[in-house]
């Protein structure tokens, strides 16, 4: 097992937070990363894989077990069964924003509207990473996992893997455990071939985020530089000049609520509907008893989609501005982006986790729901 001296996770996290681990192996190969996992997990001892580290928030006490880093590398074209489509495998320690780059410049649509997103290829499906309207669910064939329960390597269609607003089977939810305990190998997308030329941007939310109208046409690589430069502006490409972009990014998840909580709501609250008004397909067949059956089935009930609303309009009406700390402490809000909970220099785990305690009381008190946070909390309590 390719062991090396332990860091600090501070220096390998993008919220600059976390001691060093009692144990430290760096995977550099698909073969070292498949022999390590398996050496951790046959010890029984707790584990955790760590890649660009950006939705990651660790505590301030030594993890008491193996930190597995993964290292791999590599991109490799494969044909696609539909006409006009190229498939990407790509290992799982590829920086996600190197492929984007990479998929720009050889005239590669779908994923686009993700530049600059901070971490690893391999976390992408376990957080159905998204931007502007755009998700990796979109383009995603497959994975390659490696399972803690029995070690062994499988490939696993993107439908099997229960992909929603950044979720999926593979993540540890604040407060639960995976439904499937595994580790991303490599991941397999299948993205269209526009070339360098203007093509017709699909996506009306991107579109308007990014101004372009219905009819107009852009190239890949104006599409990226723009949200590039969308996102430094909200402090979310990272910079280490700039304390805004030590964070984890968006710290909580828009919360999805019902429709009729939705309505207690202000109604200048952004808000999304989240699913259509079609019954479910497993919803139960309806059994008319044929002594009351009068010729006529009474219609089904209307079934109201969830609503989707804004956690940053929540925390900034609940009266947490952009910019706002707790006295001394050395945590705050991002001063471009009140989603984004940040370490303003050398604030601790404890600091970043009270200043989200905080926020989550504000939103509940105010408007009666918690936010959930989004990173991966390891060894804090919220």
């Amino acid at each position: 097992m390719p062991e090396i001296e332990p860091v600090a996770l501070a220096d390998l996290t993008t919220l600059r937070v976390g001691a060093a681990p009692a144990r430290m192996v760096e995977a550099q190969t698909r073969d070292e990363l498949i022999g390590a996992l398996r050496d951790v997990w046959a010890t029984g001892e707790p584990w955790l894989v760590v890649g660009g580290g950006s939705n990651l928030l660790v505590g301030d006490e030594p993890f008491e077990g193996t930190v597995v880093l993964v290292r791999t590398r590599g991109i490799e074209r494969l044909p696609s069964p539909r006409e006009g489509y190229t498939r990407l495998r790509v290992e799982a320690g590829h920086d996600w924003d190197a492929l984007v780059e990479y998929a720009t410049g050889e005239g590669l649509s779908g994923i686009v509207a993700m530049s600059g997103i901070p971490g690893t290829v391999g976390a992408a499906p376990v957080q159905n990473i998204g931007a502007y309207g755009q998700e990796i669910v979109e383009t995603l064939v497959e994975v390659e996992l490696i399972d803690e329960a029995t070690g062994e390597v499988s490939t696993v269609s993107a439908a099997d893997l229960a992909l929603g607003f950044r979720t999926s089977v593979l993540k540890n939810h604040y407060g639960s455990v995976a439904p499937r305990p595994a580790v991303v190998l490599s991941v397999t997308l299948e993205l269209r071939e526009v070339g360098d030329g203007p093509f017709a941007l699909s996506g009306a939310q991107l579109r308007q985020a990014l101004g372009v109208a219905e009819d107009e046409q852009v190239t890949l690589r104006w599409v990226r530089e723009t949200v590039l430069a969308t996102r430094a502006r909200k402090g979310m490409v990272l910079d280490p000049a700039d304390p805004d972009t030590r964070s984890a990014g968006s710290f909580f998840q828009n919360a999805i609520v019902s429709a009729s909580f939705a309505r207690t709501l202000p109604a200048e609250c952004p808000r999304w509907p989240v699913s259509t008004t079609a019954a479910p397909l497993d919803a139960p067949d309806r059994v008319i008893p044929l002594a009351v059956y009068e010729g006529i089935a009474p219609a089904p009930e209307p079934v109201q989609p969830d609503v989707k609303v804004s956690a940053a309009w929540l925390i900034e009406h609940a009266g947490l501005r952009k910019g706002f700390r707790l006295p001394r402490s050395r945590a705050g809000l991002s001063t471009k982006h009140a989603l984004a909970v940040t370490n303003r220099g050398d604030a601790t785990a404890g600091e970043i986790a009270e200043l989200a305690r905080y926020i989550q009381s504000r939103v509940q008190s105010e408007f009666g729901l918690i936010l959930q946070p989004e990173p991966v909390l390891v060894g804090v309590e919220l």
